[in-house]
């Protein structure tokens, strides 16, 4: 497969829950996010967040109400349904994807919604669970998004987050973990993990080789 393949792949992956319409007019053109795209890069954060959370969540799993943020088409929802889980909600700002997770039958409502844009369309303290995998990434959306979608969460649920290591997503990285401490100086909630993982995906970039690192944070709040 080539580079360029590749490296669309990847565009497609990360790029579904932008605040840029821009992106959001390319992810319009590309709703594929099919196991084969998925193997293609290697791409682990989806069964890597829903391993964490099955790994830390100990109540009803049946019963407990999941919040997808930036859902794609569906491959965190997927990998969840597989530990138990069985009611999710999700958002996403593109709508081609939100129809391809649609056909899907896992999500019970599906909204459309730019993040970082105004309030999320969700109630406040109803999920017992909150997962943001491909979408806190350099370019995409503000890392407060993640002190908003802390809100929708009930006290004692989990909000899970992944995001990557290379070096380009470095300064945003570094800025989404002072967000999170601050959050937790705040005592809004509480960290239970914060994992460094080296194999997250395949590289695209001609400066990069091989794979490359991120990172699964799990919080609980308070």
């Amino acid at each position: 497969i080539s580079g360029y393949m590749i490296l669309f792949l990847y565009l497609c992956l990360h790029f579904h829950s932008s605040h840029h319409h821009t992106t959001a007019a390319l992810i319009s053109r590309c709703t594929f996010q099919s196991a084969g795209d998925v193997a293609v890069l290697d791409y682990r954060a989806p069964s890597l967040a829903a391993n964490s959370i099955s790994t830390h969540f100990s109540g009803d799993r049946e019963a407990a109400v999941v919040l997808d943020v930036a859902c794609g088409t569906g491959l965190v929802a997927q990998q969840m349904k597989r530990h138990g889980f069985g009611h999710f909600v999700g958002i996403d700002g593109s709508q081609a994807m939100l129809e391809v997770a649609r056909e899907s039958g896992l999500y019970q409502d599906l909204k459309q919604c730019m993040l970082g844009e105004g309030q999320p369309p969700v109630q406040w303290g109803l999920f017992d669970v909150v997962v943001f995998v491909g979408a806190l990434s350099v370019g995409q959306v503000p890392v407060d998004v993640v002190r908003e979608y802390c809100k929708s969460t009930k006290p004692g649920g989990y909000i899970c987050m992944t995001t990557r290591s290379n070096h380009d997503n470095l300064q945003y990285k570094a800025s989404l973990e002072r967000e999170l401490k601050q959050m937790e100086e705040e005592e809004l909630w509480t960290c239970v993990e914060s994992s460094q993982v080296e194999d997250w995906e395949r590289a695209v970039s001609e400066q990069e080789h091989g794979y490359i690192s991120g990172a699964v944070y799990i919080y609980k709040k308070l």
